[in-house]
């Protein structure tokens, strides 16, 4: 008889959050997190245990052992949106490096969704001290095929043009994200918004919040007094 000591997975971000009995198998913690951008996940020696970092993951715990998927990397999670569009907006932001975590967040007084998801994006990767490798998740098509699907890039090459007629929207924030990734190994990963993932919804509350602010908005000069012209990115005023 094994006197192995029995483990409880606790699944906070997977494909099924929860708490398992066993680690390998069809309905074990492994086959939930495996390949899942971000998946965090921990093992206790109880129920109790696994169920209380569930319910509150930031608090400090007597974890048996602490395991990440992505081992070294730094997990930003990104989200941005507005009241209305345009209208007020705001971002939200999670960053997580193996035990450490960051959230983020602000508020403008006029600005657009698009802007938004972009400005959370850029706010994650300034937040890095050091040149790492980052998985960057986002609910935004807009953005993970932007960067991913090569998009930007080609609008910078033309001027930031789309085509012969089209400007490219957005192309202030698109550069400095650019020059993020330049600065960085940024994988782009989308999660579907609104389906339970609790880092994105966790992102989508701190957003909404900034954005519901009535004090303390901020300025998106680019947007509202045209500090950008199409095919002349300026650096952002704020």
């Amino acid at each position: 008889m094994s006197n192995e000591k029995k483990k409880y997975y606790a699944v906070l971000c997977g494909q099924k959050p929860g708490v398992y009995t066993k680690w390998s198998g069809e309905n074990g913690a492994e086959v939930q997190v495996r390949g899942f951008p971000g998946a965090r996940y921990r093992a206790f020696p109880s129920v109790r245990e696994a169920e209380a970092w569930l319910k509150d993951p930031d608090k400090p715990q007597q974890a048996v052992e602490t395991e990440t998927v992505e081992k070294g990397k730094v997990i930003i999670y990104a989200d941005g949106g507005c009241i209305d569009n345009p209208g007020p907006g705001g971002y939200g932001v999670v960053l997580l490096h193996g035990d450490k975590r960051k959230e983020l967040s602000a508020g403008y007084r006029l600005t657009t969704n698009n802007r938004m998801e972009l400005m959370a994006c850029i706010k994650g990767l300034q937040t890095l001290k050091y040149s790492c490798p980052v998985i960057l998740i986002s609910d935004s098509r807009y953005v993970v095929d932007g960067m991913e699907k090569g998009w930007a890039r080609r609008w910078k090459a033309k001027g930031w043009m789309r085509n012969a007629i089209q400007p490219a929207e957005n192309a202030d924030l698109w550069a400095q994200l650019l020059d993020l990734c330049d600065s960085h190994t940024v994988e782009f990963s989308w999660v579907k918004g609104h389906a339970g993932h609790t880092e994105n919804e966790r992102c989508d509350k701190l957003a909404k919040k900034a954005a519901l602010s009535e004090e303390n908005l901020l300025l998106d000069t680019a947007y509202e007094i045209g500090a950008t012209t199409a095919g002349n990115p300026q650096k952002s005023l704020f």
